[in-house]
């Protein structure tokens, strides 16, 4: 009985002690989970003001007028191809539809003469019968950057010293030309850029793809520029002189970068040479089919801003005010100030969309789209702290601090 009654007394201790830590770790997780909710709805009133903002700079981004040229120099425009995309017809037709009276030479790349791509460049040719089209198929590799390979095949082919380099996925508008000579022939610039637009292939995913353009990746960074917190260089437009190339030391050096336009537009930088961003946007075919695609390339986009611009990635994390704002609603159990939050960070997202769709002439849909994105962009975002590995056109690889590419072995 003696022995009975310690027993009973050490087992109420321990149940007594339980009771207070198990109380002490509710009390702990409550402050946590408060503490959680009061960080996320920051970041909701943070967010909702990048939002406003990035509503302004768009617009007046686009209000500027576009530089006309003093003379219009001989141009070679330098395309690199790979496969047959589906609107590649109508991408390298709007090059051919320009209204610049100078000399322009077209300048296409492949890898295989076998390239699907090289029938839709023999029906330009048949389009456009009074373009000077060149066309270089060249298997060498120099590096794992594929595109950088098949351009350094092609250069020796460029007859002219104007050069502007375009993505296979791009089309123009007919003043593309004169607009990007004009802003090259402005004193101290070196490379001339552009921002651009999505535009969807059919189907649902493309239609995502390109609201990740359109409501996130354009009005950042035409709120960092606005700030002049970006440097941006977009290989959807790469105009510069031949004679700037010679100087940034050629494209030799880029075959390992995965972001590799923006090497080169901080190349021309350290020479001292200005990089400007002309107020007019081009058009990116979105092209993704499927979920696990549209993934795999937002991922490869987040992970390479991550690598070449860390602390611009994570204030990245603002232009998300709807998904914190659900998180707050979640870590708040739904407080009625969480709601507010959400509510105005939802009409703040769609006033940015409208907008957008005003300024870039196309028309008003989908809005139910851009709730949605914005939960599955955030998670991307989030996703890319997690791995270097991307995968680039069926390849798989690791990406360094500095932005260089590895061949995942194996694979």
């Amino acid at each position: 009985m003696k022995y009975a009654a310690w027993l009973a007394c050490l087992a109420g201790l321990l149940f007594a002690s339980g009771l207070i830590a198990f109380e002490g770790l509710l009390n702990g997780v409550h402050l946590l989970v408060e503490g959680l909710a009061f960080v996320c709805g920051v970041g909701t009133v943070l967010g909702i003001v990048y939002t406003v903002l990035a509503s302004v700079f768009v617009r007046r981004f686009f209000a500027r007028s576009p530089a006309e040229p003093s003379s219009f120099p001989a141009v070679t425009v330098v395309k690199p191809l790979h496969g047959d995309e589906w609107t590649l017809l109508g991408n390298l037709s709007s090059f051919c539809q320009q209204d610049y009276p100078g000399p322009v030479q077209f300048l296409f790349g492949v890898h295989s003469s076998e390239d699907p791509a090289l029938h839709t460049v023999e029906e330009l040719k048949r389009l456009y019968p009074e373009a000077h089209i060149t066309v270089v198929a060249d298997a060498r590799l120099y590096g794992p950057n594929r595109k950088m390979s098949n351009i350094l095949n092609m250069l020796p082919e460029a007859q002219h010293d104007v050069l502007v380099f375009a993505d296979s996925d791009v089309s123009v508008g007919s003043t593309y030309l004169r607009n990007v000579i004009g802003e090259l022939q402005k004193p101290g610039v070196g490379l001339v850029t552009c921002v651009y637009r999505g535009t969807p292939d059919p189907g649902f995913w493309p239609r995502l793809s390109a609201k990740a353009i359109n409501y996130q990746f354009l009005p950042g960074v035409l709120t960092g520029l606005a700030f002049g917190m970006a440097r941006p260089c977009f290989g959807q437009t790469i105009a510069m002189r031949r004679e700037t190339l010679e100087k940034i030391g050629g494209f030799g050096q880029f075959v390992h970068h995965l972001a590799e336009d923006h090497a080169i537009g901080e190349a021309v930088r350290m020479i001292g040479e200005k990089v400007v961003v002309p107020p007019f946007a081009v058009s990116h075919a979105c092209v993704e089919t499927s979920a696990a695609r549209l993934i795999a390339h937002e991922l490869r986009w987040s992970r390479t801003i991550r690598t070449v611009d860390p602390v611009g990635h994570l204030g990245s994390a603002l232009i998300h005010p709807f998904p914190f704002a659900v998180l707050t609603l979640l870590f708040s159990g739904g407080a009625t100030w969480a709601w507010l939050f959400a509510l105005v960070a939802l009409i703040a997202r769609l006033a940015l969309k409208l907008q957008s769709d005003r300024v870039l002439q196309q028309p008003y849909r989908d809005l139910w789209l851009l709730p949605l994105w914005d939960i599955v962009s955030f998670s991307i975002f989030v996703a890319s702290y997690f791995s270097t590995r991307v995968i680039w056109r069926g390849y798989s690889f690791t990406v360094d601090s500095d932005g260089l590419l590895t061949p995942v072995q194996g694979e």
